[in-house]
Formats: structure tokens, sequence, C-alpha cells
């Protein structure tokens, strides 16, 4: 290690258009550094630091600009890249793919940020991607890398923090700071950063069961998540005249997809399923009597995930209903109106080899593009200049929104809707109990009355 007392400091400079916008620069052996931070008392803190380190006449490292008390001390246990690998694939046989995913997703913001200043360091996009394809998959799945993606691990081998040093608060800081911004270097939504927060405190969870912590490291930290919104908006949700003009549309999209893809749509909206249940829904699975009430009893659904993640290597991967057990089933009475769409669906289209009732020509699974693709063209024929640019049935998922809304207000007990559902009642009354656009007259008259006006 090289080191230099010949250190100058500049104050903390400010540059408003970006996320991080406070800048701390410094010279050591002559040679430029700098490091961004979010807030300025982070990065008054930090220079501080230098300052403090300077005045007692510390050497400076000269490859990373820092005073040798600052340096991450030598790896005693594992990296943080390390752990975090660890922790994708001991969760990889329990979790479903989006899972698998979604914690990668949170670890490609972490790992890259919980590294040291070591010099050669491979740009953001480099070592994303070498983490995406390669470094949190299991062998057997793992990319072959490129030169330049072989030196980016490399580097992220030899850079990545010991997991230890996350005790420090300094060091989560950074941690909570790279999970708040995008990819981009944007301000990112509140339901990213929670996402992301929670797995970063279920894997510290896992240090602690491992001994490497006494306690989780992040209750020492005063750090509130930003407010996610948790909520239906009433404002995306049609009422049953809008519900029927834009299931009545989805035929005339396109020559073939738009009618395959009506009576999905009509369950997402009578029986308010997901669309990933729609998706593995089987003729075993409906009971369709000529006249009356039908039922449909779910016992799969068929979620759309990144192959890198599936266990089967497709897009499109049949597992248990979501947060069910394997096998647990959930039954939902349909009315008649649906169970006359779904009789004249079989009767044209037929199903799947494997019992689906909703397939491409091909005998496929339709993607989350191509469905929404179809909807987007639905509302535009089904719906006013004005409503069109709203978020009014912005997406096919809220016909669900809709639906569990319509329940709600008939009368049907939450305990009933939920059941349907598949929620607690918690969640039911914390979430989808909403009003239908266009109730509130009809509301107010009712609290009217009761008022006696």
């Amino acid at each position: 290690m090289s080191t230099s007392y010949d250190v100058k400091l500049s104050e903390i400079q400010h540059r408003p258009d970006k996320v991080a916008p406070f800048i701390v620069r410094w010279t050591v052996a002559r040679k430029p550094k700098s490091k961004s931070y979010r807030t300025k008392g982070l990065a008054s803190s930090f220079l501080a630091d230098l300052r403090q380190a300077a005045r007692a006449g510390e050497a400076f490292d000269i490859a990373t600009g820092l005073p040798v008390s600052m340096l991450a001390p030598e790896p005693s246990g594992p990296s943080f890249l390390e752990f975090a690998q660890s922790y994708v694939l001991g969760r990889w046989r329990s979790s479903a793919a989006r899972t698998r995913e979604t914690d990668a997703y949170a670890l490609l913001s972490l790992v890259p940020a919980l590294a040291a200043e070591v010099p050669g360091r491979p740009d953001s996009d480099t070592l994303r991607e070498v983490l995406r394809t390669h470094a949190l998959l299991p062998e057997g799945r793992r990319a072959d890398l490129d030169s330049a993606q072989a030196v980016a691990l490399r580097w992220l081998e030899k850079a990545s923090l010991p997991l230890s040093a996350l005790g420090e608060a300094r060091v989560l800081r950074t941690a909570l700071d790279a999970i708040s911004v995008t990819f981009a270097d944007k301000e990112a939504g509140a339901n990213t950063v929670r996402r992301k927060r929670a797995i970063f405190r279920h894997l510290l969870e896992q240090a602690v069961e491992q001994k490497v912590f006494t306690s989780n490291p992040l209750d020492e930290i005063k750090w509130a998540p930003p407010k996610a919104v948790t909520v239906v908006d009433p404002r995306t949700v049609v009422n049953p005249v809008q519900a029927r003009k834009l299931l009545d549309a989805v035929p005339k999209v396109g020559r073939e997809r738009g009618p395959r893809l009506r009576a999905m749509f009509a369950c997402v909206y009578y029986a308010a399923l997901r669309p990933e249940e729609a998706a593995d829904l089987r003729l075993k699975d409906c009971l369709l009597p000529p006249e009356d009430w039908g039922r449909i009893i779910l016992e799969r659904a068929r979620p759309q995930a990144t192959k890198r993640w599936t266990n089967s290597g497709e897009t499109h991967e049949s597992r248990s209903l979501k947060h069910r057990a394997q096998k647990e089933t959930r039954e939902i009475p349909i009315p008649p109106v649906l169970v006359a769409i779904l009789r004249e669906h079989v009767e044209t289209y037929g199903t799947a080899k494997d019992g689906r009732l909703f397939r491409t020509a091909g005998d496929g699974s339709y993607s989350s593009s191509a469905y929404s693709y179809v909807w987007q063209g639905a509302r535009k024929l089904a719906l006013s200049p004005v409503q069109l640019e709203s978020s009014l049935a912005a997406r096919p998922y809220d016909l669900r929104h809709a639906a569990v809304s319509l329940w709600l207000n008939a009368g049907v007990p939450a305990t009933e809707v939920a059941k349907r559902a598949g929620h607690s009642v918690d969640v039911l009354l914390r979430v989808y109990a909403k009003c239908m656009d266009g109730q509130q007259d009809h509301i107010n008259r009712k609290i009217n009355g009761a008022l006696g006006g």
C-alpha cells in the first residue's frame, strides 16, 4: 500500500441536478478524489473524518484516498458478496421464480455499493450484469463471462466488504442510500425501496442466525423508509357498465388475440382471479352448468418470470397459489354471465393439451405484454377520451380490484369476499375496500337519508 501525507481538502460542493447532490472533493499526493452523498449531513460527517485524520498527521492511502484508519480491515469471515450468494442460493429451492428475481434485484443495488474503494472499479452496468447473469445464480445456470465481465467479477470478489463491516452505521447508511435510488440514479419508488429494505433486513437476520451479529444492526439505524401506497386508488375501479363495455371491446382488438383473451379478462372481473391464476385455469377446475351459477376451484397459478429464475427455464411456470400450500385450493362461485362466456370460449377454442383454457394459437401462454397490449386497445375502443387519459382500468389487474369492490359494496360479508379473492380479511379491508367509479352519488344519497336530509 502506497501512502502520502500530501492531503488537501476542499469544501462541500452542491449539484442540485443529482440524486446524490453533495460532493466531497480532496486530493492525495495531488491525485483528485471525490465522494457523493444524498444529504449534506452525511457529506459533512465524511469531510470531518478526513479533516480529523489529516490534523492527526495520519497517512492517506493514495489508491483509495482514505486515511489508513478508514481502510477496510483484513477480511474476517465471508464478504458481503459471498454471503449474498449463499443467501440467494439457500432460498432457491423454496422460493418462487419471482421471489428469486426480486431478491437478486435488491442485491444488484447492495453488492456494488458495499465495496471498498479498490482501484479499477468497473462501470455499474457491467457489475450488475455479472451479478444478474452469473454470480447470483446456481452453478449450472451461470452464463459464460467475456473478458471484461471476468475482470469485473474478480474486482467484486476483491473489493466486497466483509460482512462484519455491516455492523458500522456508516456502512449501513451507504447500503440504504443505494436502495433509495434507481439504476439510472433517480429517486426510487417507495414500494421499491421498502421491498429492497425488507430483503436487506432478512439477509441480516440470517447473519444474526449465523452469529455474525448479536442483533440485527439495522435496528440501530434511525432511517424511515418512504411511505408507500398500499390501498387501491378508486379512480382505477370500473363500475359494471364500464366493465361490460371493456369486455365487449376486447374481441375487436386484433384478428385472433383479442377474441381468445375475452374470457380470460372476464375471469379477472367476474371471479376476481389474478391474471396469473386465470393463465393456468383448466377445464377440470370449472363447473359450467347450462344455467345458474357455476364454480371454479383454483389449485395452480402460472406467473411469468425471466427464464433464468424459473425451475423449468421457461418464462411461464405452473405453481401453487400465492401464499398457499401445495395442492391447497380456492373455491369461487361464478355468476351465470361468466359461465356462459366460458362455455362459449371452450366451444370455440377448445383447450390446450394440458387442459388450460387460455392459450395462444401455438398452445403457449400469453405474455403479460401481449395481454396488456390487447387491454390498452380495448380501453381505446370502450372509454371516452377523458377516461382514456385517466387511470380508470389502466391495467388488467384493475378488473380484480373492481370485482372485489363490487362484492363489498353489494353487502357480501368481508370474510366471504376474502375467501373468494384469496386474501386475509385484514388485507382485504386495508387494500381492496374501495367504492366503484360512479358510485359516490348513490352512497351520498344513502348517507343523506340516514342523516334525515
